[in-house]
């Protein structure tokens, strides 16, 4: 153990007597919420055993982008799930953590992170913080309130204190997204294949989020800028692809002094770091165009 036994006690005494507090917040939010969850016995099982191994190897009291880090590397070997997040029905938190794609992956790792760091280790924990990550606001009112396009996501998580978007701080340069892919492409989304009323709020958002400015890191220019790059930030690479605005996200690590990506790529993959660094993975597709770097900001303690 790194740490004395004092310290010990005083991480135990600190997550007794957050749980507890977080367990009354999480019933209340299911009861105000009404919304329901997708999740298996695995599902649990395999959250309960990687907070408990972050909790032996003393992880909370490293910083949020080293927890980050750990969590995302126990998920290599992951399988990739295409559309895990689609379900039959009302929308409802889906949990799957036996098979991840892109976005999933960094949610669940900035879920378990940001637990581990406020104490609430417990699976209701999990969901609540995942909940709050991935929907408008953290309220899941439907599949409308879902953050769909990333850069709304980014957006979202700044305001509620989650990420810190830090492109234009390293050297980023404007952009703006021109988005109309889910509004115009209904049938690739089961949801609005099925509910085409739904399609309007959709391109109401589209409008809102094609006026905000954001910060991008041209791939011909990331070199320049990759000393600025911590190993634990979020990373989304802009697309060419007309109609939509972030093509890809996974997490940064630096290794050999590069920054390298874990991610989970594709069909037919798993969960894994690139080979090549981020610099050359960019520059490999033509269809990637840059990159957004967000820091993830270490949790407020809750109240005492």
């Amino acid at each position: 153990m790194k740490t004395s036994s004092n310290k010990s006690k005083v991480k135990s005494q600190k997550s007794n007597d957050k749980s507890a507090l977080v367990g009354l917040l999480f019933s209340f939010l299911i009861i105000s919420n009404n919304y329901s969850q997708i999740f298996s016995e695995s599902d649990m099982e395999t959250c309960d055993t990687k907070f408990q191994i972050a909790i032996d190897e003393d992880l909370e009291f490293e910083s949020i982008n080293n927890v980050i880090v750990e969590i995302s590397e126990s998920f290599i070997g992951t399988e990739y799930l295409a559309r895990g997040l689609e379900k039959d029905g009302d929308e409802q938190l889906v949990i799957n953590l036996s098979g991840l794609d892109c976005t999933t992956l960094v949610e669940n790792c900035l879920a378990m992170g940001r637990c581990l760091k406020q104490g609430t280790t417990s699976f209701d924990g999990y969901l609540e913080e995942l909940q709050f990550i991935r929907y408008r606001d953290g309220v899941l009112d439907g599949y409308t309130s879902r953050l769909h396009y990333f850069s709304d996501w980014i957006t979202n998580n700044v305001a509620k204190g989650v990420v810190e978007d830090v492109t234009s701080q390293i050297g980023g340069e404007p952009i703006k997204f021109h988005l109309d892919y889910m509004s115009t492409h209904p049938e690739s989304y089961k949801q609005l294949k099925e509910n085409p009323e739904l399609i309007q709020t959709i391109k109401i958002q589209e409008e809102e989020i094609s006026s905000r400015e954001y910060y991008y890191i041209p791939r011909e220019k990331f070199k320049s800028k990759e000393e600025f790059v911590n190993s634990g930030d979020i990373i989304a690479v802009t697309t060419t692809v007309e109609g939509l605005d972030i093509g890809h996200i996974g997490i940064a690590v630096r290794m050999d002094g590069r920054i390298h990506l874990l991610h989970a790529p594709s069909p037919n993959t798993k969960v894994h770091i690139t080979e090549l660094t981020l610099e050359d993975y960019l520059m490999k597709y033509k269809r990637h165009s840059g990159v957004i770097v967000l820091r993830v900001l270490e949790p407020t303690d809750l109240p005492e």
